[in-house]
């Protein structure tokens, strides 16, 4: 075998491999998409947390330096209702360690903005055509769907369980992404918040592929060309890799993170909601091994961070990651730290060797 089992992903969205660079909000940006998508697989610019003049700044410098497609992802969250008395019991929650750092408990920074999609920023998708648009947490509205459509994009959202991909087709996707529990960030979970229930890439991607016709893309412990190979064997055409990225050069992560994606700790993860109010899977550290990684205190996504922000600026400057995000999947171990092209390519090479019987 010298070629893909399923070729549908890079017919669909013009890219020569099939392997697409998670978008990884606060992590990756246009320098990461620009060596993947010259490396043939497709780049991804995460919009949740940037301005409409950033966007468009980045859109700007990856046309600059290559004519390859791009995907830009946005998220579809509700935004939360206020709701002080909460945000006051999750500060008293933390009131311990503001103590034990000598921080003032009312001193809270507001947490990280996270835009959802609405009329402006799909008027930016409108101005800006990117070949590709990516969802999570869900899509729009059909009405705001209907216009990212007519500009040409191909339409991607994030499905944690096979009724959530049949969602998504029925509602107009052109490919789904089946994120299994193995993934690393946010769950792109929607149609409930179960997350007792969330299934393995293992078992998600080949329920998914059989229950929709359009191609389904692995997501969740996708870090090798072993792993890569697996996922079209369980019936992917493509994969999306994320923590594999984290450790290439053009990662935007702090030392601490780094660190700890590079110790044998990083094997131990778990789903947590303190960071930001949603589930999402990162490395335990002090803080998530304390308050247990669930906590049914913490605020609706994504007020919960900033509470937290005050005892990270306090104690990352000391190299420490115990009050950070360290976002990461199950398979942060098979990664191997190198330039982000390189790896896109060393993904595919050997997952192509491997499906052909050459590796062992």
């Amino acid at each position: 075998m010298t070629s893909w089992p399923d070729t549908r992903i890079q017919q669909l969205l013009g890219i020569e491999l099939p392997i697409l660079q998670a978008p990884m909000a606060g992590a990756a940006f246009e320098d990461m998409a620009i060596a993947v998508s010259q490396a043939g697989g497709l780049g991804a610019l995460a919009c949740a947390m940037l301005s409409p003049a950033q966007i468009e700044a980045a859109v700007g410098r990856f046309r600059a330096a290559t004519d390859k497609p791009l995907n830009l992802n946005f998220f579809c969250h509700q935004p939360p209702a206020n709701d002080p008395a909460r945000e006051a019991g999750w500060r008293q929650r933390l009131s311990p360690y503001f103590a034990e750092f000598d921080i003032d408990p009312q001193a809270v920074a507001p947490a990280p903005s996270r835009a959802p999609f609405d009329a402006a920023t799909c008027a930016l998708v409108e101005a800006l055509r990117p070949e590709v648009v990516s969802f999570h947490f869900g899509l729009p509205e059909p009405g705001l769907l209907a216009r990212v459509k007519a500009t040409g994009a191909r339409v991607l959202s994030s499905a944690t369980t096979v009724e959530e991909a049949r969602w998504l087709e029925a509602a107009g996707c052109d490919a789904i992404i089946a994120q299994g529990a193995e993934a690393g960030g946010h769950r792109g979970m929607f149609l409930n918040d179960h997350v007792y229930a969330q299934v393995g890439t293992f078992a998600l991607v080949p329920q998914g592929a059989d229950a929709v016709r359009v191609p389904v893309i692995a997501a969740g412990g996708i870090a090798d060309g072993r792993t890569v190979a697996a996922a079209f064997t369980l019936g992917a055409a493509a994969v999306q890799v994320g923590t594999a990225y984290l450790l290439c050069p053009e990662a935007r992560i702090s030392a601490p993170h780094r660190a700890a994606l590079l110790e044998t700790r990083a094997q131990e993860t778990a789903l947590t909601n303190i960071f930001s109010g949603r589930p999402a899977r990162g490395i335990v550290n002090r803080v998530m091994r304390e308050l247990g990684p669930l906590s049914a205190v913490a605020p609706a996504f994504p007020l919960a961070g900033g509470a937290l922000a005050p005892l990270r600026a306090k104690t990352e400057p000391t190299g420490s990651a115990d009050f950070m995000s360290l976002w990461s999947g199950q398979s942060a171990a098979l990664a191997r730290p190198m330039p982000a092209g390189d790896l896109t390519r060393q993904l595919a090479a050997d997952a192509l060797a491997r499906m052909a019987g050459k590796a062992g």
